[in-house]
């Protein structure tokens, strides 16, 4: 009777264990941080195709996303799919890229963790030599690797909500 006694309070001290650190986990994962697998070269040489990056989830609800900032976001074609890319402009600020260089606010963009500066292409939404103001609550966005990336020059700007 002693063991089956001692067993069953084993067994009822692992269960709480196991539920504990289960609740724990969910609120960390779905309220603090959330990991994200890096799927494609578009941020290279920085982050490589399969690596794991964690995700704050909670600074951008209390701040703004700057300039410089790496972020993951929901694809504006797929919402669950999600990007992740480096903001090069936020609200009020002008861009437009130029005989293969980016420019903000007029200045050529100094970015010295790229590969091949002077080899940017414009898109189809940022079209060569065209300068846009970035609208409030949106931020302009590229991947580190320029010409192998889907972005803002493609598909327009990405929007607070959007950003995890």
């Amino acid at each position: 009777m002693f063991i089956l006694r001692s067993l069953w309070l084993f067994f009822l001290d692992f269960l709480e264990t196991i539920v504990v650190s289960l609740a724990i986990f969910a609120v960390v994962y779905i309220f603090l941080f959330q990991p994200h697998q890096v799927d494609g070269q578009s941020m290279m040489p920085n982050f490589q195709n399969g690596e794991y990056i964690l995700t704050d989830k909670i600074s951008y609800r209390l701040h703004t996303p700057n300039r410089g900032d790496v972020v993951v976001f929901h694809s504006p074609q797929d919402e669950r799919v999600d990007f992740i890319k480096r903001i090069l402009a936020v609200p009020g600020d002008t861009i437009k890229v130029s005989g293969g260089y980016v420019y903000l606010n007029g200045i050529t963009l100094q970015e010295d963790y790229i590969n091949d500066p002077g080899a940017v292409l414009s898109g189809r939404f940022l079209r060569e030599g065209a300068e846009i103001e970035v609208p409030l609550g949106q931020y302009f966005v590229m991947g580190d690797n320029r010409n192998h990336s889907s972005d803002s020059r493609e598909w327009g700007f990405v929007t607070t909500a959007q950003i995890v």
